[in-house]
Parts: structure tokens; sequence; C-alpha cells
């Protein structure tokens, strides 16, 4: 097989959650065992950091790799779900696994692997820690696929465990109360290793303290330790911190939620410190301004063009939209917005934070959970929501752009496999820009 074969093979053969949902969720973590065992614990050769939480959790990743790798450290970087391609998902110091790579994985592995029946992303994981191992890297920053207690990312010992905060996702797999999914995140939190929240609420917060206590794991909350003591926007699309420790930095990452993430990483880096990481303040600095490029992060608040301004960006819950739709609310141009939703999200709870004084162009993903884009027109409208429908972001986002003049905005989202099958149409984008 070749790459593409290769890919196609295991998006077909392995259930892949991006496209299917629920059908992939594999509870428990036999197989990931199965595959530990099978290619020798790769996870037990290098250092971890674990990060999970509902939202942020790879804009966070994404800095904690790109401030290693500032160090000097070959830094491995395991994140979900990739936007153009696979390998996204697998990277060292930026670089991505080989297409080489993973047609051998396939070939030379699948008489073992396809009789347990894993999914795509137990397969991918399985992948990812053996890659890591063979690269001999120093560390590497593991992003939690869904939850926490049973993704089969948790097998490994992390230095650090990083959890950044919680909100409704996924409820059917990880319960219908912030305390339950909370529950399910400080899954992650292991005996004697230090773990920071970065934002809890009432339910959430004794769920984490609990946990850490059960675990004599020294628990450290940002929102408390405050590391960042002010912040403002710049003109060119970061933002500039004042900080407790480091003095000023400045973010690359432009999108709101981003001051609530950069206190997180602080505090996680202040607990690196501790474990013996020798980070400068200076490569804290430079791990924030240089994320995108040190790293390959794409669709956070991602300005792609100008004239108009387009941005993007992957948030796709209700959570996230609650700081999106206060930047949109920000924007003094006349707005344009692309949007579509897949089918596990909330909606309703999405469209009643829209602007109402932006023209829309409903659209829907090329994946089978996104909603029909005449739903998702319909259900606006009860909104006050108004614009036009098509059946395909491309259609979509040239009907924005043909709209739109030089001096307005244009904001694609609303799911990552919207900001997906952009980034795939127009391959010039997939640079991110300052």
């Amino acid at each position: 097989m070749n790459y593409q074969e290769t890919i196609q093979y295991l998006f077909t053969s392995a259930p892949l959650f991006q496209n299917v949902g629920g059908d992939a969720y594999k509870e428990g973590l036999y197989n990931t065992y199965q595959l530990d065992e099978h290619f020798g614990h790769p996870h037990r050769r290098f250092k971890t950091i674990h990060v999970a939480g509902t939202n942020g959790k790879g804009s966070c990743s994404h800095t904690l790799a790109a401030i290693l790798q500032s160090t000097g450290l070959k830094v491995g970087l395991f994140t979900s779900p990739h936007l153009v391609d696979f390998r996204e998902r697998i990277r060292v110091n930026d670089e991505m696994v080989s297409e080489q790579y993973v047609i051998d994985f396939v070939e030379q592995h699948r008489s073992f692997f396809e009789p347990l029946h894993p999914s795509f992303f137990e397969l991918t994981t399985a992948m990812a820690f053996k890659h890591f191992a063979e690269q001999e890297v120093d560390v590497a920053v593991i992003e939690v696929g869904l939850g926490g207690r049973l993704d089969c990312t948790n097998i490994i010992s992390p230095e650090v465990c990083v959890i950044t905060n919680i909100s409704f996702d996924h409820v059917m797999f990880l319960g219908d109360t912030l305390a339950k999914i909370a529950g399910e995140k400080a899954g992650i939190i292991k005996k004697g290793v230090p773990v920071v929240i970065g934002e809890t609420v009432p339910e959430t917060r004794p769920v984490f303290v609990q946990k850490a206590a059960e675990m004599d794991a020294p628990i450290h909350l940002a929102e408390e330790e405050n590391e960042v003591v002010e912040f403002q926007f710049n003109k060119n699309g970061h933002i500039t911190y004042q900080t407790k420790t480091y003095g000023e930095i400045e973010g690359e990452l432009g999108g709101y939620c981003q001051t609530k993430n950069t206190n997180t990483i602080l505090c996680a880096v202040n607990q690196l410190r501790k474990k013996g990481f020798c980070i400068a303040d200076e490569d804290v600095k430079e791990g924030f301004v240089h994320v995108c490029e040190l790293t390959g992060l794409m669709g956070r608040w991602q300005t792609l063009r100008r004239e108009p301004t387009v941005v993007c960006d992957t948030g796709h819950n209700l959570g996230g939209f609650q700081w999106i739709t206060r930047q949109l609310h920000q924007v003094k141009a006349p707005l344009h917005i692309v949007f579509g939703m897949v089918n596990d999200k909330d909606i309703s709870g999405v469209l009643s934070l829209m602007p109402q004084d932006a023209t829309y162009y409903f659209c829907q993903a090329s994946v089978k959970r996104a909603l029909p884009h005449t739903e998702i027109k319909q259900k606006a409208a009860t909104f006050g929501l108004s614009g036009e429908s098509y059946p395909t972001v491309h259609e979509a986002y040239e009907a924005a752009l043909a709209h739109a003049r030089k001096e307005d905005f244009v904001y694609v989202g609303g799911s990552s496999f919207v900001v997906a099958d952009l980034l795939t149409d127009y391959p010039e984008y997939t640079t991110p820009k300052p």
C-alpha cells in the first residue's frame, strides 16, 4: 500500500471518531495494554506531560511543546484531531511522522492488531509512542483524546498532569453533569504527580481536590496562582502579557480564550522547573511568540488573509463559543460568518450566542457527523440569524468572499471539520500567518 491507501485503510478498518462518532468509542484499556505489550512498552522510554480538559488542551499542548523545544530538548507532540494530514497528530520538534513510517507500521503489525479490532485512536496512540521511543525524544507532550480515566493515553506516568477546564462535551460518554465529566478528566491524576488545574467552577473544584488528595498528588490551581497579571490585545493579532515570574510575554495566539490558557501553561512551566527541567525565561517567551512555527499549530483564531480579513477557529462546543462569540462581538467591521457544526454538539446553545448583525453562510463539513446545512439554517433562523445555506464549506466560503468588501471580516468555524475542509481546499492557508 502507498501512503494514501494506508490512511484509507486506517480510516475504514479502525473506527474514526471524527467520522462516525460514538461507534468509534471503545471503553476500557484492554486493547491499549495489548498494543503496549506488543511494542515493548515504548512510553516508558521518554518523559511525558499529560494534558486533558474540555477546551484549550490543544493550544496548551502545542505551547508547552514549543517552550520545551526552545530549551534545546527533543520533543514529541501527540495531538488530535488532525486538520489536513493525519501526520499532524504525531510530531517530533515539528517534524511530522513520515509517510513511510505510517506505511511500515501498518504493514508490519496489522497481523497482530487486526484481531484486536482496535479503534483508530488506539492504533494512533500506539504508533505515536513507538515513534517517540525510536526517535529517542527527551520528553513528549501527550494530549488526551477523550475524557481521561479510560483514554488510551492514560497508561503513561507523566512528570506533570494538566487539566485545562471542564464544560459540557461528549456527555454520552463522560457524564451529564460537570462533576461527572470532571471525574473522568481527573482520571489522569497519578500518585505523587503534580497536577495543574486551569479553571474550576463550584461543581468541579471539589472533584479535583478530592482526587488529588486520594492520589497524594500536589494540586496547583492556576486561577489562584495568577501568573498573568494583565494583558492587552495588539494590532498584529498577538497578545502581550505581563506576568509575575516571566516578565513581559508576547503570545502569538490571539483568541480571547488564550488569556486563560496562558495562565495554565505558565503554572505548568513552574511545575516543570521544579521537576528539574531547565527552562529559562527566554525559552518561555520564544515558545509563546513562535508556537505556530515551532509546532505547526493551525486553526486557533488563525488569520488566513487580509482584505477582507479571514479568521478561522476550531472551537466547536458551547464552552469554546462563549469565548469566540465575545471576540466576534468586538469586531467593528461588517461580519460574514461561514458556519457548520456536527450532530453531537449543543447547536442551540451555540446559536444563542452568535451575533445577529452578521451575514451567515451555513455549510456542511465533509464528515458523516456533520449537521445538514439546511437544518442549521432552519435552527439559526429561530435565533434571528439569517443567511443562505451551502452543501460544502468551499461553496459557503467562496460565497462569503464574493459578498465581503475589503474592509469586512470573515469568520470560518463552528467545527474543527469546517476548518479542516477549508484548509484542505486552500493549501496556501496551511502556513500560519502573523
